[in-house]
């Protein structure tokens, strides 16, 4: 048989997925799993979203579209950008995908060149993606560590002290999966102030749960002075209006819009034209529901953290945005002679039927913060009741 490469042997994955693959077979296996392992809101898309999408249908909209995106969907996201950040975006910046993932490769692609050595430094923990994508696509990862006792910030030192003439991108990503946390305004103009003695360095600002934010407030770094042009702004409508599947993400920054159009047309040739028209209603349409399921998060999120601290063994911060908990179980893998958050996890879900992700999840397990497993609040008051309940059990009845 032909051998397969080495990259895709290689490639990394999302173990959200995998794990949800594992509770989709347990659950058809007749057992009672409580799933908080997936990352998407468990509302409905918007009715005037699906209307929108419909009408697109019935109108015969079914065809290819420009790779970067119709106008008339450019021209919603760059108003939206000047709208919620104030930034002089131009609908020529903007360019659509199907989904903001892909973005987070042909980022890497359009600043880094293969095995040149060029370094991307990214969160950890953080999205698995990051990770995958800089390995793939033959650039150095330097992941800089999230440290509980910053709210799940990175010392803008560390960045300062990572910083090589090698490094040509950095990922930002606020507020941030896995962990909820938020990068606060004077941490992010910490970080600005270096990267201005580093022109070689592009900005990826992942602003996918932007509007997701429930204490203090959201910043873009792009804001800051110097940084529009040298930042990448990625977001998309997954999570604020519920559209996980409909695989529609957008990005904006001047000079890479031609160079990111391209690596489309090379893959994907275009988003759905059916997604781009249902997009445009979500942008420009009533913010109603958008509003009232980012109101429902909130009261998730102070359930899920009041419940999780009352675990045995148990601590968790509150998030300040997106919808993840992340809660430290150090202490209560001692307690049930677990060796590890991963042990935890398993036996959580073998055990008593709950299913979590682990922190090695989302990168190596950071020295000296202990053990931790992610919980996605996008599920309902009962399953967060439930399943918090089991899992408190769960340690008590396996306390040593």
């Amino acid at each position: 048989m032909p051998a397969v490469s080495n990259r895709a042997l290689h490639l990394g994955t999302e173990n959200a997925f995998v794990v949800l693959a594992e509770v989709n077979a347990r659950i058809r296996a007749g057992h009672d799993v409580i799933s908080f392992c997936i990352g998407q809101p468990d509302f409905p898309t918007p009715g005037n979203i699906q209307d929108a999408a419909v009408a697109a249908i019935r109108g015969g909209k079914h065809g290819y579209t420009p790779s970067a995106g119709i106008d008339e969907l450019r021209q919603a996201i760059a108003a939206d950008i000047r709208r919620t950040r104030g930034l002089e975006v131009e609908p020529s910046d903007v360019v659509v995908g199907a989904g903001a993932k892909p973005f987070i490769g042909y980022s890497v692609l359009s600043t880094t060149d293969y095995g040149a050595g060029d370094e991307v430094i990214y969160p950890n923990p953080g999205f698995p993606i990051y990770d995958s994508q800089i390995r793939v696509n033959g650039a150095v990862p330097v992941p800089i560590s999230l440290r509980e006792s910053r709210q799940f910030n990175f010392d803008p030192n560390e960045l300062a002290d990572r910083i090589t003439p090698k490094t040509k991108l950095l990922i930002l990503n606020s507020p941030q999966n896995p962990t909820g946390g938020i990068i606060p305004r004077a941490e992010m103009e910490a970080i600005a102030e270096i990267l201005r003695r580093h022109e070689q360095v592009w900005v990826f600002a992942d602003e996918i749960y932007g509007r997701l934010v429930y204490e203090g407030e959201f910043v873009s770094i792009a804001t800051l002075p110097g940084m529009l042009e040298r930042t990448i702004i990625s977001d998309g409508c997954s999570k604020t209006w519920a559209m996980t599947g409909w695989r529609l993400g957008f990005v904006a920054n001047r000079k890479l819009a031609p160079y990111l159009t391209t690596w489309i047309t090379n893959t994907e040739s275009c988003a759905s034209q059916i997604s781009q028209w249902a997009a445009v209603e979500a942008l420009n349409g009533p913010q109603t529901e958008a509003k009232r399921m980012r109101d429902i998060f909130l009261q998730r999120r102070d359930l899920i953290v009041k419940l999780l601290n009352g675990v045995p063994g148990v601590t968790c911060q509150s998030p300040g945005g997106a919808f993840y908990a992340w809660p430290n179980v150090t202490e209560a893998c001692r307690m049930i002679g677990a060796a590890d958050s991963e042990e935890f996890r398993k036996r959580l879900l073998s055990e008593a039927g709950v299913a979590v992700l682990a922190d090695i999840h989302f990168g190596p397990r950071v020295q000296g913060e202990g053990q931790h497993i992610r919980f996605s609040y996008a599920a309902s008051t009962e399953a967060i009741e439930k399943g918090i309940g089991r899992m408190a059990d769960f340690v008590r009845r396996n306390t040593r």
